[in-house]
């Protein structure tokens, strides 16, 4: 199943393009010797791209129609750059293009939840998110048309692909530049914390480990006989000067599909890898061992690939083997041999990092600044919130008295007297009051002045005299009486006793002058009308 899949990946470049071998490579074993286990269909490796699950799948269901296929084997790689192999896709099945349109579907929900998750982190949740406009960087797919796939989705695929896949080693050379630079400069960060004495014992142990790293057995070129020799008699177990090319390549050519992809290529280096690198040793660096693993496979790609599809075909091999290079090589020099960086990279690199570490302190110091200032806005937050709780207190103190119709006094002295009645489970009286007699109005608790030539005794409550009902006190004067009596003073005090006695001889109700104006006496129930 591979093996075709191999092939279909070789010549379609990205969707048909070999895949990358990130994982470390199985180290070869002497096939004379050791019985070959029953071989398991192989996953192929991952790509190291973003949309590596997209790629196998599509890769999958193409290889599952017949006529795809036969289109496949007899295109030429140019015309599959050129983009007329995606031109096959109208002719596939309706099954798999159905499970291409479903594939295409879940990639597109994929790169918009990726995208939502970007924002989300960078603090836009309440930003309206663009989904068109960002799905435009992801240049494999057609976002314009999210629900099906048509023949621009493979065409993008396949130019995408070839593209991201020859800049791959470009990146991964980059990244290791960095891992080096920062490794150098965490030792040099290291020696500024020692004293002159330490710092003299580091430098030495330093460039002892160099040297010893240094000190191995000699490294074939990669590709060369002498290093294919070396892996037929150590790895295969057979007599060097019984070297056949042909041969050599059917025997690691592991998954038969007639082609040494880039893992089968980088697996035929281990023997000379570990010349130089021991994972027990101290001055070892696995990393570095892995970098120089894809060095060799780089430069044997360019000399070995002719057609540049990054793979190499029996033809291709044992073309090369019939070259000068291939039987009088060049040495090969380490990576100890070539630094992986320059003075000057090194320098711009330890200035990005002291940019860099400006940036964060600069940021830590803004945060620390946006905290104080919330803790001080917390603080007055909590001061006004006593304020308005004060304010609410002094607010039913005003309450409680205004409905008890008493004056208010001023509030110190009104808590304190709450405190205490609090405490003697009573209300108190405000000071400066007098208590309102059993039976009288809270209203008549209001004093008014006593008119001219009254007792002063009658100013707060005058008793109504006897045999005189007070509910009559404010009752209509009966027919053929003014309705409005005169006022007090305008009337002799003679007059006064003389007409109450007529009044209650009539049984009509009295006038009461000696009530103080404000003062209303109700009239009695049951006397609404006179007779």
């Amino acid at each position: 199943m591979w093996g075709s899949r191999a092939f279909l990946a070789g010549w379609l470049l990205l969707l048909l393009v070999q895949l990358l071998c990130l994982e470390a490579v199985p180290i070869s074993i002497d096939k004379t010797k050791v019985k070959e286990p029953e071989k398991k269909p192989e996953e192929p490796p991952d790509t190291g791209l973003h949309y590596d699950r997209y790629l196998r799948e599509v890769i999958d269901f193409l290889e599952k129609d017949q006529h795809f296929r036969e289109k496949l084997h007899n295109t030429d790689m140019e015309d599959i750059k050129q983009g007329k192999l995606a031109k096959e896709l109208d002719f596939v099945s309706h099954h798999v293009r159905t499970k291409l349109d479903e594939l295409k579907r879940q990639e597109v929900n994929r790169l918009r939840t990726l995208i939502k998750a970007k924002q989300d982190l960078e603090g836009g949740n309440d930003i309206a998110v663009d989904h068109q406009a960002l799905l435009k960087q992801f240049e494999y797919l057609n976002h314009m048309n999210p629900h099906t796939f048509e023949v621009e989705d493979l065409d993008r695929l396949i130019r995408s692909a070839t593209k991201d896949l020859e800049n791959y080693d470009k990146e991964r050379h980059e990244e290791f530049k960095r891992y080096e630079m920062m490794k150098e400069h965490d030792r040099r960060e290291h020696l500024k914390t020692l004293d002159d004495e330490e710092r003299k014992k580091e430098e030495e142990h330093y460039e002892e480990m160099k040297k010893k790293h240094a000190d191995h057995p000699k490294v074939n070129h990669p590709g060369s006989q002498n290093q294919l020799k070396e892996v037929w008699e150590e790895a295969d177990g057979l007599d060097p000067e019984d070297f056949d090319p042909k041969t050599f390549f059917n025997l690691h050519d592991t998954n038969g599909d007639g082609f040494f992809d880039e893992q089968e290529l980088e697996a035929l280096f281990t023997k000379e890898l570990e010349k130089i690198y021991d994972p027990t040793n101290e001055e070892d660096d696995m990393v570095e061992m892995e970098e120089e693993r894809l060095r060799m496979r780089e430069h044997v790609m360019n000399e070995v690939d002719s057609n540049k599809d990054r793979l190499v075909s029996l033809d291709e091999f044992l073309v090369a083997t019939k070259k000068k290079e291939f039987l009088e090589p060049d040495s090969w020099e380490t990576l100890e041999q070539n630094q992986a960086y320059t003075d000057d990279e090194m320098r711009e690199f330890e200035e990005h990092l002291a940019q860099q570490e400006q940036d964060l302190n600069q940021k830590a110091f803004d945060l620390q600044k946006q905290r104080d200032e919330l803790e001080r806005q917390q603080e007055q937050l909590n001061a006004q919130k006593m304020e308005l709780q004060q304010v609410r207190n002094e607010y039913k103190i005003v309450f409680f008295f205004t409905i008890e119709g008493n004056a208010v006094p001023e509030i110190p002295a009104v808590e304190s007297q709450l405190h205490e009645a609090q405490q003697q489970g009573h209300d108190p009286a405000p000071q400066g009051h007098h208590p309102v007699p059993e039976g009288h109005d809270p209203a008549l608790q209001e004093h008014h002045p006593v008119p001219e030539g009254h007792d002063p005794a009658l100013q707060e409550h005058h008793p109504v005299p006897e045999g005189h009902d007070p509910a009559l006190q404010d009752h209509p004067a009966p027919q053929g009486h003014d309705s409005v009596p005169q006022a007090p003073q305008d009337i002799p005090q003679e007059h006064h006793g003389q007409e109450n006695q007529d009044q209650a001889q009539q049984g009509l109700p009295q006038t009461h002058d000696n009530i103080p104006p404000g003062h209303n006496i109700p009239p009695v129930q049951g006397q609404n009308q006179l007779p």
